[in-house]
């Protein structure tokens, strides 16, 4: 078991990543260095050898293998971003960048996404250093860049030009998965994620004839994508059920003692209450507008209307997404994939899942372990590239009250010193065992 300088150190590590300002804007405007050299230094204080890497200069990825026992196993990845969104300092009760330890409190940017399992990372593999553990499998430990943008400057350039770092890897684990979720009735459930729905950001582009306001115009490009912006967004996209989310709405009925009908998903979920959050963004597809851009001049009526829609499609849907954005668009909007990333699916019968739930369950007896699929997308999706299977698993053990969820690119973003420590001891079980 991680011992107790492992549970001082996952808090310090947390902090200090915390107070290294790695907020990523976009557009290549984040320096991830120093967060990577510190990291890269507690792996090197643990007698691993991390190699830093870059594709442009301050965007820098390190990894580092630890040799398991058995050289037949399957290696696994374990891996984390170093990059957090931006931080209004004047909306926070603190400064999102001072890694301040309040009531038993870690708080700042990167809190839960996803510096504190940074932390937990570096805090079991120092663990094992001193107790001279190995696990039985090679476990390749990974920080990443730019996972908050494109992941160009991350894990898709870590697949694409050093896969041989990750040779053998067949499983990886990271972040969003086995935290405390309070349904208000007294359970504590711990979703285990395996899976993630597709990423489809699109740009649409309407074009029509520039003219001044005042005269009738049928052809205007604002108005052309005003329509098929409302159409995209009341759109009802129809229910789809992957085998993830079969397996989490089965399991999540049993808990309840409901009749797992799948067949009427909507009423399903109204049954679980709150526990439906766990389901109901992963059931269909979806595409919200999130911007728009036309015109130069309140009297001139533009050429060119611009708008950007946040698309998610699950495992197997990506082609019914295409073929609605382009009856939704219609014939005088334009559209394209401004980012694109696959959507994932791991099993749940799996021995690393099967280890993943022996984790949790032994420092959370009274927990439940559920399996679900992710609404947004993790560095896995680029690692998938390289035929690794991705898990999210940052085990956090929550009081209630806390909204996790809610904290992900929220204000106050914070941690409990209590929980850090429960990530370090499962995901220690788990590394040993897996």
């Amino acid at each position: 078991m991680a011992d107790g300088q492992a549970l001082d150190e996952v808090v310090t590590f947390t902090s200090d990543l915390i107070r290294i300002d790695t907020t990523n804007r976009g557009g290549g405007d984040c320096q991830e260095r120093p967060a990577a050299e510190y990291a890269a230094e507690q792996l090197a204080g643990a007698g691993l050898e991390p190699v830093l890497l870059e594709r442009v200069p301050g965007r820098t990825n390190v990894v580092a293998r630890i040799e398991g026992t058995d050289p037949s196993a399957d290696a696994l990845l374990v891996h984390g971003h170093l990059d957090v969104v931006p931080a209004e300092a004047r909306d926070w009760s603190v400064h999102p960048f001072s890694g301040e330890i309040r009531d038993g409190v870690v708080w700042g940017r990167g809190a839960v996404d996803m510096k504190n399992m940074d932390a937990m990372i570096l805090a079991v593999v120092r663990s094992w250093a001193r107790e001279g553990v190995r696990p039985r499998r090679d476990v390749v430990v990974a920080f990443t860049a730019d996972e908050e943008a494109s992941a160009e400057d991350g894990s898709g350039f870590l697949a694409d030009r050093h896969p041989g770092l990750f040779e053998g890897c067949t499983e990886g684990v990271s972040e969003s998965g086995a935290f405390t979720f309070h349904d208000g009735a007294g359970r504590q459930i711990y979703p285990i994620a395996a899976g993630e729905r597709g990423t489809g950001w699109l740009k649409l582009t309407a074009r029509g004839r520039a003219g001044h306001g005042s005269k009738v115009n049928k052809e205007n490009a604002v108005t052309r994508l005003a329509a098929a912006v409302t159409r995209i967004g009341e759109h009802e996209w129809p229910l789809r059920l992957t085998p993830t989310v079969r397996a989490a709405l089965t399991e999540l009925a049993a808990l309840y003692g409901i009749e797992p009908d799948l067949t009427d998903v909507d009423a399903l979920l109204e049954k679980l209450g709150p526990a439906a959050k766990l389901v109901e963004a992963t059931v269909r597809n979806s595409a919200n507008p999130t911007m728009l851009d036309a015109g130069y001049k309140l009297n001139v009526i533009p050429g060119e209307a611009v708008a950007f829609v946040d698309g998610r499609y699950l495992p197997g849907g990506e082609d019914e997404f295409r073929t609605t954005l382009d009856l939704l668009t219609g014939p005088d909007v334009e559209w394209e994939f401004h980012h694109r990333e696959v959507a994932l699916q791991a099993p749940v019968d799996s021995p690393t899942y099967a280890a993943m739930r022996a984790a949790v369950e032994e420092f959370a007896p009274e927990g439940h372990v559920v399996p679900y699929c992710m609404s947004g997308g993790t560095d896995a999706k680029q690692f998938s590239r390289l035929g690794i299977t991705g898990y999210g698993f940052a085990p956090l053990k929550l009081p209630e009250g806390f909204d996790y969820q809610a904290l992900f690119h929220g204000v106050d973003e914070r941690v409990p010193v209590e929980a850090l420590h429960f990530g370090v001891r499962v995901l220690d079980r788990f590394l040993r065992s897996a």
